[in-house]
Formats: C-alpha cells, sequence, structure tokens
C-alpha cells in the first residue's frame, strides 16, 4: 500500500524558521531549511532529527530568505546523500547569505557568549555547494533520472524575490504543490509570480503571512508610492536626510528602484545621494548580475551601476557619517543592534527635520517595532548601551513582498485541492484562513500542521 505524508519540522506552528518534510512513497524530500529568526543557538534549527539520518533523496530551497536557507549547511549534514535543488539565482543570494551568517554568529559567540555558535562554518559553505543542483523555471526533471517512476518536480517563479520559486511535485497519480513566499502583484523591479493553473491537486501547501492584514479598501501601492516620495521630499526641503531601514535582499532593490523612479518623475530632487550600507550592497551586486537573466519590469536595469549608489568607504570600514539632504538606504530592515541601520540611527534619530521611513514588517520586540509603537519625544533604545531621544519624523508604508490575502484566498477556491495545509502564518493568519476557506471549499480538508505530526495524503 502507498504510503504518503507530509510533516512540519517547524519548532511551532507560526512564522519562523520553516522547514517540512515529504514521504511519497520512499521518496523523502525536505521543503527549505530555515533559521528561526527570534531564537538563538539550537533553538533556531528545525526539527531535522525527526527525519532518520541520510534518509532524504532531496532538499528543496524555496528562496534566499534567513527562514527559509539560514540552516541549509545542517541539514545537508544531517543528510549528507540529498541533493539541494534551487535556483542559479537563488542559489548566488543564498551563497552569500549563509557566509555572512558565519560572521554574525561568530560575533555574538563573543558578544552573547552562545558556545555554540557559529552552527556552521565557511569552509562547509564550499564544501557543501558541491550537492547544489540549479534548476530553471517551468522545466520539469526527475529526482532520480534513472527511474522514471521517481518524483518529478517544476519550479516556477514566485514573484517574492529574485529566484524565488513554488515548486510542482508530482508521484505516481499524485500532485503537491508548495508555494514558499509568493507575491502575486509584482513589485517595482521583480514581476510577479508566474504559477500554473493546479486542477485540484491532492495537495496544496500555501503561505499565510499576511492572514492577520487587514487592507483599507482603498489601498493602491501608487498611493502608498506618492505618500513615500512626498515624505522624502519634505525631509529633503526642511534641510533633513531620509534613513529606510531595509532587509538586505528584496526589500533593498525593491526600494532603490523607487527611488529611481520617483527621480526620473521629477518626485525628489534627481541629484539627491543614496547610500546604502551592511550586507545589502554586496546582495544588489548579485542582483545586478541577473539583470539580464530574470523576469523584470526594467529589463537590463543594474541598480549599482545605473543609480551611481554612494557604498560607504570600504577601506577605512568607518560608520556612514550622516549627511543633510541625502536617502540612506540601510540594513537591516528591523534595526537589529550591531547592523548598520542600528548604529546610523544614534545619530539621526534626535534630529527633528530626519525622516525614519519603514517599508517592511518588524518584530515587536526589535528596535524598529519599538520605534514604531513610540511617541515623538520619547526615550529610544537602540541597543544595550544607546538610549536616544526620537525627535525625528516617524511614517510607515506597505510594500509588502507577499501576497494579500484575498489573492492567496482566490489562489486556493481556484485550484481546489483536496488537503490544504496553511503555513507560514501566526496563529491570527492560519485562522482567518481556515475560517474563510472552510466556507469557499467545503470538500477540501484543510489542516494546520503542528510541528511532529504526520499527515496523510
Amino acid at each position: 500500500m502507498p504510503s504518503y505524508t507530509f510533516q512540519s519540522l517547524n519548532l511551532r506552528a507560526e512564522i519562523g524558521g520553516n522547514s517540512y518534510a515529504l514521504n511519497l512513497d520512499g521518496d523523502q524530500i525536505i521543503l527549505d531549511a530555515g533559521m528561526h529568526p527570534q531564537e538563538e543557538g539550537p533553538d533556531a534549527i528545525p526539527r531535522y532529527r525527526e527525519i532518520p539520518y541520510d534518509s532524504a533523496d532531496a532538499i528543496v530551497i524555496t528562496h534566499s530568505h534567513l527562514d527559509h536557507i539560514g540552516t541549509l549547511p545542517i541539514a545537508q549534514r544531517e543528510q549528507p546523500s540529498a541533493v539541494v535543488y534551487l535556483t542559479a539565482a537563488c542559489a548566488a543570494l543564498g551563497e552569500a547569505l549563509l557566509h555572512n551568517s558565519v560572521n554574525v554568529m561568530s560575533s555574538q559567540r563573543e558578544e552573547l557568549g552562545i558556545v555554540e555558535y557559529p552552527l556552521f562554518h565557511h569552509r562547509e559553505i564550499d564544501y557543501l555547494q558541491d550537492r547544489w543542483s540549479l534548476c530553471s523555471y517551468e522545466k520539469t526533471f526527475l529526482l532520480d533520472p534513472s527511474d522514471e517512476k521517481s518524483s518529478k518536480l517544476t519550479f516556477y517563479d514566485a514573484g517574492h524575490i529574485l529566484g524565488s520559486a513554488g515548486v510542482l511535485i508530482e508521484k505516481d497519480e499524485l500532485s503537491i504543490f508548495y508555494t514558499g513566499d509568493v507575491h502575486f502583484g509584482g513589485h517595482t523591479l521583480i514581476k510577479g509570480a508566474k504559477f500554473p493553473d493546479l486542477d485540484s491537486p491532492d495537495l496544496l501547501i500555501m503561505e499565510t503571512t499576511r492572514g492577520a492584514d487587514e487592507r483599507p479598501c482603498d489601498y493602491t501601492r501608487r498611493d502608498q508610492e506618492e505618500r513615500f516620495a512626498q515624505s522624502i521630499r519634505e525631509s529633503l526641503e526642511a534641510g533633513g536626510s531620509a534613513l529606510i531601514p531595509v532587509f538586505a535582499i528584496g526589500k533593498t532593490q525593491e526600494v532603490l528602484t523607487m527611488l529611481d523612479n520617483f527621480k526620473e518623475e521629477g518626485l525628489i530632487p534627481p541629484h539627491t545621494p543614496v547610500f546604502i550600507g551592511g550586507l545589502s550592497t554586496k546582495m544588489t551586486m548579485i542582483y545586478d548580475r541577473f539583470a539580464d537573466s530574470s523576469r523584470r519590469h526594467r529589463p537590463g536595469f543594474e541598480i549599482l551601476r545605473d543609480m551611481k549608489l554612494n557604498t560607504g568607504d570600504k577601506r577605512r570600514r568607518a560608520p556612514i557619517e550622516c549627511k543633510p539632504g541625502a536617502i540612506y538606504c540601510l540594513s537591516s530592515g528591523m534595526m537589529s543592534e550591531k547592523t548598520t541601520s542600528n548604529i546610523f540611527a544614534r545619530r539621526f534619530l534626535q534630529n527633528p527635520c530626519n525622516s525614519l521611513l519603514f517599508v517592511g514588517y518588524a518584530e515587536p520586540s526589535t528596535p524598529a517595532g519599538v520605534i514604531k509603537a513610540a511617541s515623538t519625544g520619547d526615550t529610544i533604545r537602540l541597543d544595550g548601551s544607546h538610549q536616544i531621544q526620537l525627535n525625528c519624523k516617524v511614517d510607515e508604508f506597505d510594500f509588502s513582498g507577499h501576497a494579500r490575502r484575498e489573492e492567496l484566498l482566490e489562489f486556493a477556491v481556484k485550484s481546489r485541492p483536496k488537503k490544504l495545509l496553511l503555513v507560514h502564518g501566526d496563529p491570527p493568519a492560519t485562522a482567518w484562513f481556515r475560517d474563510k476557506l472552510a466556507h469557499a471549499l467545503p470538500e477540501t480538508e484543510i489542516i494546520i500542521p503542528q510541528p511532529g505530526n504526520k499527515i496523510s495524503f
């Protein structure tokens, strides 16, 4: 009797270090290998030990954000025979991210005394890359080329960041689709998802990140862009500057392209200097490397070359100097301690002419989350030793890289899966989808997977 099971390897049923295991009648596939961004040391690692050692045939990586690729070397260590399948752009970004993660963990070992850090090393990353297999979109391949009965995989552009993918997996008469993180509407730079038309798949594994987010009925992206440009312009005209904390992969390149468009449209002065710093510079170089080989609204546009960005003085390794009349796109997006945006904010927040503009999510306990909840004049603790008065203007804008909940709802209803697993969402988000889809898809079994439980399909 054939056996087909799904198992969440996540620490908890929430947004975090994503990893799932599929057993398709003997074909063992691990979906993603993330690191939990709010946990430290071994607590940030998915439950890989629940899968027998060296039993997996494949590890599929959907994209290069830390919560999907951050523990890939550990997953490969547990599954040394498994081939890692990912797109070329995902591999390039992921390699840079993993090497940076080693540096961050090494620093945390010294500063925080986390003796288990780093969880892996630079040489290990280089060695394990020999097991990475680069995949093109919409080109089906066999897990075992010598066995026509082995699982078939097809990657589809997910529109979330450069190189992101949803994955169709077929075995025998069954079909499984895993969305990964998806954006249907498209960004300023990257075009939206190009998913297949699914016809009642046996299993749909769908992200639910924005399930608890209710957008205003009159929301338009263009309105957000114009308000964003206006906030920047007002700061410049007041003799101040704009600080935009950004995630190094995806959000940096999205915002920079937006700023270039603003200059061309006359929404901000065309000669306004733009500074980037932190990991963002390296990731933007990789984005530029794929300028002619990815689906973009501006084919061939190379951000670093065409925008003539300021990337700081790498030889002196000096902090980026705060100057009036400039825009600073600095990582990290949550202004975490020791990151470029956090260090820069020490000299920025006290000036009432400046503007701090948020363009992405910030976990409430992070410095960015604390600032979002604060009022003008409050004292903000940026790290263990720096407390600064918040005098600058603070605003936030909705440029999410995840699909709106209504779009995901429509995708699920149109797909009509036999079984639907709601993943990558905090409890209020998954609960919203479960309630809505129970009415829209009465014939579909809807499950919020709990870690450790095996689900048959």
